[in-house]
C-alpha cells in the first residue's frame, strides 16, 4: 500500500527544523554571506554563532542524520533524511548547522567505511563534530568527470605512495583538513580497476593549489570554494590506501547514491522558497491597474512551477524509498540506480526552471542582488555538472532501458494497427460480422 503519511513524533522534528532553518540559518546567510565562509574554520565570528547552533541540533537528535545506525548515526533511512534535507536546502549554513554539509558528508561515510582506526579517530571524529572540513578530489583539467583520461597516478615506493598529477573543482581545497584522492594505480587495467583512493593529509609536502576556481553565483572569481590542485611528488604512507589497491570506484560509489538524493531534495527546499517568493510578489504587486497574480502570463508560470516541483519531490521520494527498500532486502541490489540517474538529470532543470520563473516575476528587483534568486539562478548550473556531467546520466539512464527493450519482428512496429486489427480478427473471427469502420472484413 503506497503511503505519504508521516510519523506524528518525526514530524514534529521536521516541524522544529523548519522553524530553526527560517530563524537561524537563514539569518546566518544575512550575516556571512561570502562564498565558501560556511567551510572557513578561521572565520571565528561564524564559528562562534554557529557552535550553540549546532548545540541545539545535536540535542534534538538531528545532528550529522546522514549516517546509518551501523555508521554511528540515528538511521532514520532515505525517505526521512530527504524530508530533512528539503528543509536543510533552504539555507546555504543549514547544512553545516546539521552537520550535512557536502562533500564533508559523502567524506565521512567513506572514512567510517574504509578508515583505519587510527584515520577515523584523526579525522572522522573532528569531522562529524563540525571542527574540520575535508575536500573530494576526482576530476582533472584535461578530462573533467571522464576516468577514462585519468593521469594523476599513484605510485607505491617502498612503504610510501607518491602521488604525482593535477585535479580540478576539487570542492573546498583551500579550507580542508585532509584531501579523498583519486589516482591511477594500475593504467592497464579495466576501467573499473585503475583507480585507488586515498586519504591525504593537507599539510602533505607537494599539495599546491594553483586556484581557487569560482562557478556561476559565486564572487570575485579567485575566491571560489573548487580548488585546482597540483599534487607534486606528494608521499604518503601505504596505509592511507582506503581499500585495496584498483578499488577506488567502489569507495566513490559509497557516497554517490545517497548524496544525490540529499542535494535533489535540498533543491526541493530551494525552489520551494524561489516559489514562496514568487507567490508573494504576485499578490503584493501592481502592475496595469491589477496584482501580478491577476495576470494569466503569471499564473501560468505559478502553475507550471508548482506542477513541476511537485514532480520532481515525489521522483525524488520515491528514490529515497527505492534506497531504504534496497537497503532493508526488500528488492535487489541495483533497484533505484536508474531513479538516482532520474534525479540527477532532473535536478537542475528544476531549478533553473522555478527560481527562473521567481527572478522573472520580480523583474529587474529579480536580476539585482537586493533578492537571492540571481545568485541562485546563477549557482543553479553547476547542480549539471556536480556528482558527474548530467549528460553522463542521460546516455546511462537511457542504455538501461533500451537494454529492456526488444527489436519487433516484420516491417512494422508492434502498435502497428492494421497489423494488430488483422491479428485480433483472426483470434476471433466473428467479433465484427459488420466489419470494422474504414477497414471492412480485411
Amino acid at each position: 500500500m503506497i503511503d505519504f503519511s508521516v510519523e506524528p513524533e518525526f514530524q514534529a522534528k521536521l516541524d522544529w527544523m523548519a522553524k530553526f532553518v527560517r530563524e537561524e540559518c537563514e539569518t546566518m546567510d544575512l550575516l556571512w554571506p561570502e562564498q565558501g565562509c560556511q567551510f572557513d574554520p578561521s572565520l571565528k565570528s561564524a564559528r562562534d554563532h554557529a557552535k550553540p547552533l549546532q548545540d541545539q541540533v545535536k540535542a534534538q537528535g538531528l545532528w550529522a542524520c546522514h549516517l546509518g545506525a551501523n555508521l554511528g548515526g540515528p538511521g532514520y533511512g532515505q525517505v526521512k533524511l530527504a524530508l530533512m534535507n528539503e528543509i536543510i536546502g533552504r539555507s546555504n549554513w543549514a547544512p553545516v548547522v546539521f552537520g550535512c554539509a557536502a562533500p564533508d558528508t559523502g567524506n565521512a561515510e567513506i572514512l567510517a567505511l574504509f578508515g583505519t582506526p587510527e584515520q577515523k579517530q584523526r579525522y572522522l571524529g573532528p569531522l562529524m563534530a563540525g571542527d574540520i572540513v575535508s575536500c573530494f578530489s576526482m576530476t582533472e583539467p584535461q578530462g573533467g568527470a571522464d576516468p577514462g583520461v585519468f593521469t594523476c597516478k599513484a605510485t607505491l615506493d617502498g612503504d610510501e605512495w607518491v602521488i604525482e598529477g593535477e585535479k580540478w573543482f576539487s570542492s573546498n581545497a583551500r579550507f580542508a583538513t585532509f584531501f579523498l584522492v583519486i589516482a591511477v594505480t594500475s593504467e592497464g587495467a579495466p576501467l573499473t580497476e585503475r583507480m585507488s583512493m586515498f586519504v591525504v593529509p593537507a599539510e602533505t609536502p607537494g599539495i599546491e593549489i594553483i586556484r581557487n576556481v569560482a562557478i556561476a553565483g559565486e564572487n570575485p572569481y579567485e575566491e571560489g570554494a573548487h580548488g585546482h590542485v597540483r599534487y607534486n611528488q606528494v608521499r604518503i604512507p601505504a596505509d592511507h590506501i582506503l581499500g585495496r589497491p584498483g578499488e577506488g570506484f567502489k569507495v566513490a560509489q559509497a557516497r554517490l547514491g545517497g548524496g544525490r538524493i540529499h542535494h535533489a531534495m535540498r533543491t526541493v527546499g530551494k525552489c520551494q522558497r524561489a516559489l514562496d517568493m514568487m507567490l508573494e510578489r504576485a499578490v503584493s504587486r501592481v502592475t496595469r491597474g491589477r496584482k501580478l497574480g491577476d495576470h494569466q502570463m503569471v499564473q501560468a508560470k505559478i502553475a507550471e512551477s508548482v506542477i513541476e516541483l511537485e514532480q520532481f519531490r515525489l521522483l525524488t521520494l520515491k528514490t529515497a524509498w527505492l534506497i531504504d527498500e534496497t537497503e532493508a532486502g526488500r528488492m535487489p541490489h541495483g533497484t533505484p540506480r536508474n531513479h538516482i540517474g532520474m534525479c540527477k538529470v532532473a535536478m537542475a532543470n528544476v531549478w533553473m526552471s522555478v527560481i527562473g520563473k521567481a527572478l522573472e516575476i520580480h523583474g529587474s528587483l529579480g536580476i539585482s542582488l537586493d533578492m537571492p534568486l540571481a545568485n541562485w539562478f546563477g549557482g543553479g548550473m553547476g547542480l549539471a555538472f556536480a556528482d558527474g556531467p548530467t549528460d553522463a546520466h542521460k546516455s546511462q539512464l537511457a542504455r538501461a532501458y533500451l537494454k529492456k527493450a526488444k527489436a519487433v519482428e516484420g516491417m512494422f512496429p508492434s502498435e502497428h494497427i492494421p497489423t494488430r486489427l488483422k491479428a485480433a480478427l483472426e483470434r476471433y473471427p466473428d467479433a465484427r460480422p459488420e466489419g470494422v469502420p474504414g477497414q471492412g472484413r480485411l
